[in-house]
């Protein structure tokens, strides 16, 4: 900066109060600081006041006298916005101050105790017998309260409030890893991060228009709804985001029933990213139409700018089965309020058929000689990188090796079709998923802290239930442990949502496809149990998972209504509700093996080789 950053504004001082405020120059946000002092002692004191532009300050001067005690009390209020004057957040200063001198300091304590109750009352997830992975994993949703309890319209940073790492910017991490946890426990935390992205659209269909595609593209990285990344392969051409957002969105009104929020706002979400789908991909006739998306990256970051990414494809046509299905539903129970939809967005019949047929007939990579899906269409006709054989100094791989080099591999710095296979388990059979898993499992280096909490609940689904939970304590301890050497950047608020996904989604086994929850647990074998809470359309229901059983109690609201293992089970306020297992899921011994990948051939029948590159 060659300037001055804050611009001092309104200056005030007495005997008690000091206040400072100032402008921002650049963005135009306002900030003010109030301080107050409560001196009570019997001895001679001298006050001596000075207020500045930069400097407010209080000086006492004590004479202080043998057994005569002196007590000072400084309560400080801070109040900030993207735009008030100053003056009123001076104002707003001195009604907190004075609420504090009410309150009295007991009355702040019991106030933040009271919330700090209810919010483990609906967050707490309790493991007898494990009292470090205890300890571990409270201190994540703690971390998940402090990041998201006063987001309020700024969103969810990457780091949250911890640390200065990626500059407060705003990715994917929110939608994919942080808000489950909310939708879950804390449903208007979810609602006022997706109320974040609704204030960004517009912005969203501007960067949309910059890259002539039609709707709205959701920044990769941001902080004020303008796209900030600084390489585009492996950033901006993760056109993925307006997947992610849409995935969220609907997960959060499905879980609590938030019609008024879908119709005023999450409508347009779905509509304008549909439209962004729609129009990035395009149709080849062979035979039978297929629709295909190019030239974009999927979530795995050493693989960039490809054909036909499978989870950007998979989640593209969830996308748009998404906005054809919120249409519907708002035209069957309110054609007043659809009409208006249509008029708000200029919607026509034709686009939204276009959007159905696109998402019937999308792309979906399969590979049928080796029985799993490509990461893209590409993928499989790449040497394998021996990720087993790469020795530790030499990673993370970015680090040591150029991109150039990377992205002529069969590797993956994150989980990319294991994701899907999570987030869109509906659509894959068991036998794919196993399949999946053991062919990628062995290519991820885990480079990401993303990767390990998806990596676990796949794992846990298709039986490598040992190694779901060395991922998850990876993850829960990758902060606590400094795993990734880089805590001192802040904590990797994603990796502490993923931790409570793995426990809810990996051992609890819970999904909640098209907005009908569903268990299929998988506690681990070392654990005596898991207890968790899900909050579902304003009901919170105690989940108790032990070896041989899963117990549901309905703590708050009327009951709700879920299947285990495919029998619906209806869960009333008063007795708990209490399922047999015969067990918790196959069991499989070890981890898939490089072997898996090396030695197998190409379509063409090439033999695919796995080796560590010179660097």
């Amino acid at each position: 900066f060659t300037g001055r950053v804050l611009q001092p504004q309104m200056q005030s001082a007495d005997d008690e109060r000091l206040v400072l405020s100032y402008s921002v120059t650049n963005s135009g946000m306002t900030l003010a600081v109030a301080a107050e002092h409560q001196m009570v002692t019997d001895n001679p004191v001298e006050l001596r006041t000075l207020v500045e532009g930069d400097v407010a300050k209080h000086v006492f001067r004590v004479d202080a006298q043998p057994g005569q005690p002196i007590h000072l009390t400084k309560t400080v209020a801070y109040h900030t916005s993207r735009g008030v004057p100053a003056r009123e957040l001076v104002d707003r200063c001195g009604r907190t101050l004075d609420r504090a001198r009410r309150d009295g300091l007991e009355g702040t304590f019991r106030a933040q105790r009271t919330w700090l109750d209810e919010f483990w009352a609906r967050s707490d997830v309790e493991i007898p017998g494990q009292p470090e992975i205890q300890q571990a994993v409270r201190w994540n949703l703690y971390q998940l309260a402090q990041a998201t309890a006063r987001a309020e319209g700024s969103g969810v940073p990457a780091k949250g409030l911890t640390g200065s790492g990626y500059g407060g910017h705003y990715f994917w991490d929110t939608e994919i890893y942080v808000l489950p946890f909310l939708t879950y426990t804390s449903p208007r935390y979810a609602r006022n991060a997706l109320r974040f992205r609704y204030q960004m659209l517009d912005a969203a269909r501007k960067r949309a228009s910059q890259v002539s595609q039609q709707g709205a593209l959701f920044p990769w990285r941001t902080i004020n709804g303008e796209e900030a990344s600084a390489y585009y392969a492996a950033g901006t051409a993760q056109y993925h985001i307006d997947a992610d957002v849409s995935y969220a969105l609907v997960q959060y009104v499905l879980a609590t029933g938030d019609r008024e929020f879908l119709e005023r706002e999450g409508v347009d979400i779905l509509v304008e990213t549909a439209r962004m789908w729609a129009d990035l991909g395009f149709w080849r006739v062979n035979g039978d139409d297929e629709f295909h998306i190019h030239g974009v990256t999927g979530p795995d970051e050493y693989t960039t700018v490809v054909n036909d990414n499978l989870f950007t494809n998979v989640m593209a046509r969830f996308n748009l089965r998404a906005a054809v299905r919120a249409l519907e539903i708002i035209g069957e129970t309110d054609p007043a309020s659809r009409a208006d939809v249509d008029a708000r967005l200029g919607i026509t019949p034709a686009e939204v058929h276009e959007w159905s047929k696109a998402a019937t007939k999308m792309s979906i990579p399969w590979a049928e000689h080796l029985g799993i899906h490509p990461q893209d269409f590409h993928f499989l006709e790449r040497e394998v990188w021996d990720v087993a054989a790469t020795p530790a100094d030499r990673r993370p791989l970015l680090l040591h090796y150029h991109p150039l080099v990377i992205y002529r591999y069969q590797v993956l710095k994150q989980a990319d079709v294991v994701l899907a296979l999570f987030l869109q388990g509906n659509q894959f059979t068991a036998e794919e998923k196993l399949a999946d898993f053991e062919y990628y499992d062995p290519l991820t280096t885990g480079d990401s802290t993303l990767s390990g909490v998806v990596q676990s609940i796949v794992a846990a689904e298709v039986g490598y239930q040992d190694l779901a939970l060395e991922y998850f304590e990876k993850s829960v301890y990758v902060d606590l442990a400094n795993l990734h050497a880089n805590a001192s950047d802040g904590v990797h608020v994603a990796s502490a949502g993923g931790s409570w996904s793995a426990l809810a989604f990996g051992f609890g086994g819970m999904r909640d496809h098209d907005g009908h929850v569903a268990f299929d647990p998988r506690l681990p074998a070392s654990w005596d149990s898991l207890t968790f809470r899900v909050t579902v359309k304003g009901s919170r229901l105690r989940v108790h998972l032990t070896a041989d059983a899963i117990e549901l109690t309905c703590e708050t609201g009327d009951g709700a209504h879920v299947s285990v293992r495919g029998e619906q089970v209806d869960v009333h306020p008063g007795e708990p509700t209490v399922v047999a297992l015969a067990d918790q899921g196959p069991r499989r011994s070890g981890r898939p093996s490089m072997r898996r990948l090396s030695g197998n051939r190409r379509e063409d029948g090439t033999l695919i080789q796995a080796t560590v590159p010179h660097s």
